[in-house]
């Protein structure tokens, strides 16, 4: 356990609400909160039993004024999120009251949490590791149910153990490569070359299969970026609202009604989506409307995917030609919207496209195929939630990293160069797993990482 001075914060949105908590941990933690507690049985709350409750009222120490009506609860470390004392109040939502709560704590000796200090806390004093950690932002930022199972995974530790088990082979192999170097005389090395090779094969196809799974976890984390373009009056807005179910972007007959990004976010069968409705790209002399079709440009070369509208009604003209060849070198859907219209779009002009789904943005139509496509493009057609999954930028860096020095290593041990220098690298990737989980980290980056988070977690 580490020596660290008393901290305290709001663990709840501050605003009106039922409940407001106050967190506070550290070695002092109940002798803090019992200086500005009153019970309603007098009794001292230094007495109390771990994870149990006792009500009463937080008072002003200097005018003994009751500033609330609170229950206190305690958690006796090493059993409580930071391993250390910990102590909740639990008082009246509202901003006054929740506030001058936190100030007599801090009046009686504990100091402002930074942000994410309570985690950080339970990282250094080794209740979970660098991993788990980041999973507790992610819970709480989490979009969607599947984005929620997904960082719950992470939190109870599955991704540190697929880590650990990597880093145990590896340690293992540099153990046989090491007692070989050591001892020439027994005339191993053919062996254990053999044996590393087949080690480090069957590392870097686990860690291959990991890599795999970032992308998915990337859009479950952050969410996937979709882009609706077209010309005006395609019907562009008519399917932001049938995804959103509800009216939000104005839909006209007039061209150009659309003059800015407007931007959603939607549940998209589990997948969190921001979804971009842009201007119209199309020539214009119009300043404002000029502005939003630049913009929409700028949001195209951001996405994950984008959505091409065309209007079936409508046979290609000069400004369509001129979007499709924008877009033909990147992940896109082809709506043929206006199914419900006579068809004047011929399939020649559009024979050279690909993920073309004929919908009507009016009725519904094609909506739940549009859906299963976008599924089949960056899940292949299933999200699996019962296997891990990479969704840390950081983490995906780390495994990249490692599988480097393995692969340099087994080019090492295969060419007959001498087998000590493998371990060099083999070492290397073991130092780089290491970042994942918090083993091999700096200081500095493993302060950024915390102060992400918010304050009271």
């Amino acid at each position: 356990m580490k020596e660290f001075d008393t901290i305290a914060a709001i663990a709840t949105a501050v605003g009106e609400s039922g409940i407001s908590i106050i967190r506070v941990s550290g070695s002092n933690a109940l002798n803090i909160v019992s200086s500005i507690f009153t019970g309603k049985d007098h009794r001292d709350l230094k007495d109390i039993k771990p994870y149990t409750m006792r009500y009463g009222h937080i008072i002003d120490k200097e005018t003994s004024e009751k500033i609330d009506e609170v229950l206190v609860s305690y958690m006796k470390g090493p059993k409580s999120f930071t391993a250390e004392d910990s102590v909740e109040i639990n008082c009246h939502g509202g901003i006054i009251s929740t506030n001058r709560v936190l100030e007599q704590t801090i009046k009686a000796g504990a100091r402002i949490a930074e942000p994410g200090e309570f985690t950080k806390r339970a990282f250094l004093n080794g209740r979970i590791d660098l991993s788990q950690a980041e999973a507790v932002i992610d819970l709480i930022r989490a979009k969607t149910e599947l984005s929620m199972k997904s960082a719950l995974m992470q939190s109870e530790g599955r991704i540190s153990k697929e880590i650990n088990s990597l880093r145990n082979k590896l340690l293992g192999t540099i153990a046989h490569i090491e007692a070989t170097v050591d001892f020439p005389e027994e005339d191993l090395e053919e062996i254990t070359s053999n044996r590393v090779i087949n080690n480090l094969e069957e590392i870097l196809k686990d860690i291959e299969h990991l890599l795999n799974t970032a992308n998915e976890g990337k859009i479950l984390r952050e969410g996937l970026n979709i882009v609706i373009i077209g010309k005006p009056n395609v019907g562009k807005s008519s399917l932001l609202n049938a995804l959103l179910m509800e009216k939000r972007a104005i839909v006209t007959d007039v061209p150009g009604t659309t003059r800015d990004v407007i931007e959603e976010y939607i549940n998209l069968d589990g997948i969190p989506v921001k979804i971009v409705d842009t201007a119209g790209i199309r020539e214009t002399e119009d300043v404002v409307e000029k502005i939003g079709v630049e913009k929409s440009k700028e949001k195209i070369n951001e996405a994950d995917l984008i959505i091409l509208m065309l209007d079936l009604s409508r046979e290609l003209d000069s400004e369509d030609k001129e979007i499709i060849e924008y877009i033909k070198d990147k992940k896109y859907i082809v709506l043929l919207n206006k199914t419900d219209l006579i068809r004047k779009l011929q399939n020649e002009s559009i024979k050279d496209l690909k993920n073309i789904i004929e919908i009507s943005a009016k009725t519904g139509i094609g909506i739940e195929q549009l859906k299963l496509k976008v599924k089949d493009l960056f899940f292949s057609g299933e999200i699996k939630t019962t296997e891990v999954i990479i969704t840390n930028s950081r983490h995906k860096e780390a495994l990249y990293r490692a599988k480097e020095r393995c692969a340099a290593a087994l080019y090492t041990l295969t060419s007959g160069i001498s087998i000590d220098l493998a371990s060099i690298d083999v070492r290397s990737a073991w130092i780089h797993l290491g970042e994942i989980t918090g083993e091999t980290l700096d200081e500095d980056i493993i302060d950024k990482i915390f102060s992400e988070f918010c304050i009271g977690k």
